[in-house]
């Protein structure tokens, strides 16, 4: 990824409705979604030019800002013609979309009652999040200590911004500790998912992977699970203990960024990139040019 900072680059943004220059595109320090964790965002990547699932994107935000309470003051059609153009404008060919939304600053108090809603759609050139070789041999994995709420603590099925604190200070310390991601448990102590991704576990030669009861059931992994079936992959979406990492053969994460990105270690427990996990990952590809 590019090195240059997110608030000073060329470009434009759209803001509420209109494109504005990238620099302009700002909110108030008192916005309530800054103090309160009033906000909810998407990922989208780029093929060709094109968003991928861009409604399915779309209506999730719509879906996530409703679990906050908050309703979006755009139609899902309005947000797909705008990121549509917010892509075309930036001449983006292989690369990132990050919609996001969040409560305004008519109001500084734990109630959002009558606070506006803002929405943001920019977009940028990332064509991967790991490196070429990482993307063939795989990532390494650390657990962490932080894990996932409980559906009746936390809004676990909204991509709100305020659950991923736990990512970012997961995913801080794995890198601190040497590894490229960090692999979170649940409340109840049994596999999540990765700080931005979903998991898989390959075992006898079918995919398992966890209920998304405490976790986004990601776009990408209902894509993936679709792929599996249509390949004649048998899936178990199942809870799985931490203890089934020694069963699998194969590991790997999906998700809009890390698309299907294989795992090479699991702490101290090592993977081969095997046939289920490429054959997944070219079926992908071939569904994301498509």
């Amino acid at each position: 990824m590019t090195s240059l900072p997110f608030d000073d680059r060329d470009g434009v943004i759209w803001l509420d409705g209109a494109l504005v220059p990238w620099r302009e595109a700002r909110l108030h320090v008192l916005s309530h979604g800054l103090h309160y964790g009033g906000g909810v965002f998407e990922g989208e990547r780029v093929y060709a030019g094109q968003p991928f699932k861009l409604t399915e994107h779309s209506r999730r935000l719509h879906a996530s800002a409703l679990e906050l309470g908050f309703r979006i003051p755009f139609g899902v059609a309005e947000l797909d013609q705008a990121t549509r153009e917010v892509v075309r404008r930036q001449g983006i060919t292989d690369g990132y979309v990050r919609p996001v939304a969040w409560r305004g600053s008519e109001q500084i108090s734990v109630s959002g009652a009558g606070t506006s809603v803002h929405v943001a759609i920019a977009a940028w050139e990332w064509p991967h999040v790991f490196t070429a070789e990482a993307q063939t041999r795989g990532i390494r994995l650390g657990t962490s200590r932080w894990r996932r709420p409980a559906p009746d603590t936390a809004p676990v099925r909204a991509k709100a911004a305020s659950l991923y604190n736990i990512c970012t200070l997961a995913r801080d310390a794995a890198e601190a500790d040497g590894y490229d991601d960090a692999l979170l448990l649940d409340f109840r102590g049994q596999l999540a998912e990765a700080t931005g991704a979903n998991l898989f576990l390959v075992i006898d030669g079918e995919l398992h992977t966890p209920i998304a009861d405490t976790f986004l059931d990601g776009i990408t992994r209902q894509s993936v699970i679709a792929l599996a079936h249509e390949l004649g992959i048998a899936v178990h979406e199942r809870h799985l203990a931490p203890e089934e990492l020694a069963r699998a053969e194969e590991v790997f994460l999906t998700g809009t960024a890390y698309e299907v990105q294989p795992v090479r270690a699991v702490d101290d427990r090592e993977y081969q990139v095997g046939k289920v996990t490429r054959a997944l990952s070219e079926a992908y590809l071939r569904l994301v040019h498509a």
